[in-house]
């Protein structure tokens, strides 16, 4: 890509986009095409073809979606599944018809099967049922990565799709009711520190495994996937490491100074019992991940000062 190539960013003021900004910016890209939800609502087909006609992307980074936790997911169901189809519809289409040279489509490791071997290969998609908590965000992670293999069938297209495994770092989303779980953890810890509280919640049996990636590792490899891969296939992002939710909490205990006692609600969902991605195809490419999860979560806690102005929970 020139540097000074046409760059839109789609979703640029969420984590991952803005994650994207940065890599960009320090990689001496000058041009990078931005806009609010509130100046641009990519639900809206007739606006985002607007955008399209005016300013002729060249390439597109969708990070844009309607994203939570376990719970969000659960609760708000046909807005996560509504919203993001109509996201990616106009997005992924516009981008054809304006002739984009080149598009990444982000989606996740919730698209594939609740009970996939592990570690998880690209080709066990579809190959078994959802996690039913996150079914309705899957099938639309999917329904868009299948929108961009039919655009290269159909078109030629150079649409390409990663699936990045479960993130963090710096503007993550901290609200306890629509928080992923290492946010959630954070603020959590944070707070009963703060506060002198003698023991933390933690949702679930803490048995599930859960692999973790830094968002600025994620822009890293959007970055090398843009400049030297250009297949069909999706292209797992992540760590290949993984640890349990009990060792997680204990870690997050470990690095917020928490001393006192962790219990955990066996009531609350687990969901997916163990979610480790294969990423030896993008080993394959030449890329592997260079910040671990304790010196990440101990960046994280330095910096995200969100986090340091959530409201205390009473």
């Amino acid at each position: 890509m020139d540097l000074t190539a046409r760059i839109y960013i789609a979703g640029h003021r969420g984590m991952v986009g803005s994650a994207l900004v940065r890599r960009l910016r320090a990689a001496g890209y000058t041009n990078l095409l931005l806009r609010t939800s509130q100046e641009l609502d990519l639900r809206n087909q007739a606006a985002v073809e607007q955008f399209f006609a005016a300013e002729q992307p060249e390439y597109v980074l969708l990070a844009a979606a309607k994203v939570g936790g376990i719970q969000a997911n659960n609760v708000y169901r046909a807005d996560f599944l509504q919203d993001n189809l109509l996201i990616q519809c106009n997005v992924i289409g516009a981008s054809h018809r304006h002739g984009v040279r080149k598009l990444l489509f982000l989606g996740s490791s919730c698209i594939y099967p609740k009970l996939a071997p592990q570690p998880i290969k690209e080709e066990y998609l579809l190959t078994g049922p959802l996690e039913p908590t996150n079914e309705p965000y899957a099938l639309a992670k999917i329904a868009g990565l299948k929108l961009c293999e039919a655009y290269r069938d159909q078109h030629g297209s150079s649409f390409i799709t990663a699936m990045p495994t479960n993130l963090y770092g710096p503007n993550d989303n901290y609200d306890l009711h629509s928080s992923h779980v290492l946010p959630a953890l954070l603020r959590k810890f944070t707070e009963a520190v703060q506060l002198g509280m003698p023991q933390v919640e933690v949702w679930g049996s803490g048995t599930p495994r859960r692999e973790f990636l830094h968002v600025d590792d994620l822009a890293d490899a959007c970055l090398h996937l843009l400049l030297h891969y250009d297949g069909r296939e999706p292209v797992n992002v992540g760590t290949g490491q993984d640890l349990t939710i009990r060792e997680l909490a204990e870690l997050v205990a470990q690095l917020t100074g928490f001393t006192g006692r962790l219990v955990f609600d066996p009531s609350k969902p687990d969901g997916t019992p163990r979610k480790l991605l294969d990423v030896s195809k993008l080993h394959a490419l030449g890329w592997k991940h260079r910040i671990e999860l304790t010196e990440g979560v101990r960046q994280v806690l330095a910096e995200a000062t969100s986090l340091a102005n959530a409201p205390v929970l009473s």
